[in-house]
This record gives structure tokens, C-alpha cells and sequence, in this order.
């Protein structure tokens, strides 16, 4: 697994081929990491092959619990990219990432929350998402729940403090 990041992170010398052989490997044994691995490659392609192919990798991984690849199936479907725009499956990706403390996932429930995209527009909820996203070193997250907060009265800010404390107890026991 490791030759193959090695491989695609190289940027002088960019051998995919290499990379998803190495991938490969690793995906046929179901070792989620490489199987995102093998979508990002496919994503780089920017086409609708390359989004397919990527959507099937992607799935293999997210299914078996990797968080990012929760989190780019949840953008895909937030997005339309390479699908057609679905908030209900993208919020469901996001939602499974964000049990997993992805600081990206949450993020884009923050995003949804404050825009109402899928949801009813919710600026308490959209809070707590982007606070919690920054706990986890996310600092795009802590601009925008700076912003937010500055359209909240301080009762809602409250509410929102206090629906992150719980949803940090239930789900980031062990995270850090």
C-alpha cells in the first residue's frame, strides 16, 4: 500500500499505473484505504468514466467504514458530480463520516444546515457542525461559525454549544 502512495504522490513523476497496481493489491484483501486510494485516482480523470469508476471505489471503502470515503461520497451527492444531486444519500454520507469526528464531513453538514441545501434551514444546527469540525482542527469551519454566530442571538449560540456537547459525548468517546 505504501509504494503505491508513494507513486501517486509523486509529483515529478506521476505513475498512476504503478500506484493502481500496488492498490490493487491491497483492495482485492478489501483494505478500504487503498480502495479510496483507487477512487482518487479515478477522480483525477475529471470525466464521467473516471467519476463512475471513482463512485465504485468509493463505495467499497465507505461500506467498510473509512470516513473519507464517506465524506467524498457525501460531496458527490451533494454536488452532482458524476450523479445526480441527492441531499437525502449525501446527507447519509455525511452523516456516517461524521460519527468518525471527519472534520470535512462535518463541515458540510455545517454547510447544508446554514444554506438549508437538503434540510430545513437550521443556523443552530449549522453551528454545532462547524463547532465541532473546528474542535477537530478544521480552521475553515471556525471562520464560518465565527460568521454565523454574528446572525444568532446568544440563546441560539447556547442551544448550539449545548447540541455539540452531546453529540461529542455520544460519538467522539475515543477520538481525538
Amino acid at each position: 500500500m505504501h509504494l503505491g502512495k508513494i507513486y501517486a504522490e509523486d509529483i515529478e513523476h506521476q505513475d498512476y499505473a504503478e500506484s493502481m497496481k500496488w492498490y490493487r493489491l491491497a483492495a482485492q484483501d478489501q483494505y478500504a484505504p487503498a480502495q479510496f486510494s483507487i477512487g482518487e485516482i479515478y477522480m483525477r480523470q475529471n470525466n464521467s468514466q473516471g467519476y463512475q469508476q471513482a463512485l465504485k471505489w468509493y463505495f467499497l471503502a465507505a461500506e467498510s467504514g473509512y470516513a473519507p470515503a464517506q465524506f467524498n461520497l457525501g460531496e458527490m451527492f451533494a454536488n452532482g458530480i458524476g450523479v445526480v444531486k441527492d441531499y437525502p444519500t449525501a446527507l447519509k454520507w455525511y452523516h456516517m463520516a461524521a460519527k468518525q469526528a471527519n472534520p470535512y464531513a462535518l463541515a458540510s453538514l455545517g454547510r447544508l444546515f446554514e444554506e438549508g441545501r437538503g434540510v430545513p434551514q437550521d443556523f443552530a444546527l449549522a453551528h454545532m457542525w462547524f463547532n465541532l469540525s473546528s474542535a477537530y482542527g478544521f480552521n475553515f469551519a471556525q471562520t464560518e461559525r465565527d460568521n454565523l454566530a454574528q446572525k444568532m442571538p446568544p440563546t441560539q449560540i447556547a442551544e448550539a454549544q449545548a447540541i455539540a456537547r452531546d453529540y461529542a459525548q455520544n460519538y467522539f468517546k475515543n477520538k481525538s
